[in-house]
């Protein structure tokens, strides 16, 4: 396999951190970036190289792109994998959430990618990957923000990829199912928080106790390692595929989601709380 030159975000840990490694082992040059550098030792010790940067921050990613470019002289993958979840009732999230929640799932993305491609058109190659989710497509009570802006990175990304075939990049969307990560210990304090008292308690406190049961049995959820293989495969493919769907609940889910009329859909999600 030809050794690639990877640029990943959001390395520190959960997916970044297993696909960091895996592609590590599989020959590949990798920097991986995030906010916490302390937390990317694993990345360093197994040969790899740290870049401390926040999404937001245009000028360190430019000193990140800035860097490799520098040192390796192309990008040959970046994975937009920097990301979190907001949770609470659409009433109850302030706008300054809202506002991050976008910043970083979608306009920091986007600025990362604004700052790579220059390289990839000039080097008339590239392969984009950005981490969406099964929430992409689908939808839940109190996750209305967070699917917004995943949503949104789907049809983003959809544009991006017709704009850029024309100088040989490529554009995949990965798409996990429920994923064992920090995502839902970081999640759902702040829900509860935002949304666990006033009239949407009752439903924060039900999908506070779903969550909790779905991360504390290991049939409910896929390793991250799954994921990584997926952008492994993704990586490794001489015609990848445009979306990648993987990990627990994903391709039954979404197929509900396609054949399912709205109303349908609506008492299958809700039935995962037990309401009416």
């Amino acid at each position: 396999m030809k050794k690639q030159i990877v640029f990943i975000t959001g390395a520190s840990s959960g997916i970044g951190k297993e696909t960091a490694l895996k592609l590590l082992q599989e020959g590949h040059t990798v920097y991986g970036a995030a906010r916490r550098i302390d937390k990317m030792q694993a990345l360093t010790d197994a040969g790899g190289y740290a870049l401390q940067m926040d999404i937001l921050q245009a000028q360190q990613v430019q000193a990140a792109v800035d860097k490799i470019i520098e040192a390796e002289g192309r990008i040959d993958v970046l994975i937009n994998n920097a990301g979190y979840a907001v949770f609470g009732a659409v009433e109850d999230v302030s706008a300054e959430d809202t506002r991050r929640q976008f910043d970083v799932n979608l306009f920091g993305l986007a600025e990362v990618t604004k700052q790579v491609l220059p390289h990839m058109r000039r080097q008339k190659s590239g392969r984009i990957l950005n981490i969406s989710s099964m929430g992409g497509k689908l939808y839940s009570p109190l996750g209305a923000w967070y699917h917004a802006t995943k949503h949104a990175l789907e049809g983003w990304s959809d544009c991006l990829r017709l704009e850029t075939k024309q100088f040989g990049i490529d554009v995949v969307i990965i798409e996990p199912g429920i994923i064992k990560t920090e995502l839902g210990d970081v999640m759902l304090a702040p829900m509860l928080e935002r949304s666990g008292k006033g009239p949407y308690a009752g439903l924060a406190q039900k999908l506070a106790l779903a969550t909790d049961r779905s991360y504390s049995r290991s049939k409910n959820y896929s390793p991250a390692s799954v994921i990584a293989q997926v952008i492994s495969k993704a990586i490794r493919a001489r015609k990848p595929k445009t979306r990648y769907a993987k990990g627990k609940y994903a391709k039954p889910l979404m197929w509900m989601r396609l054949y399912l009329v709205d109303r349908l859909f609506d008492k299958v999600v809700m039935s995962q709380f037990q309401l009416k």
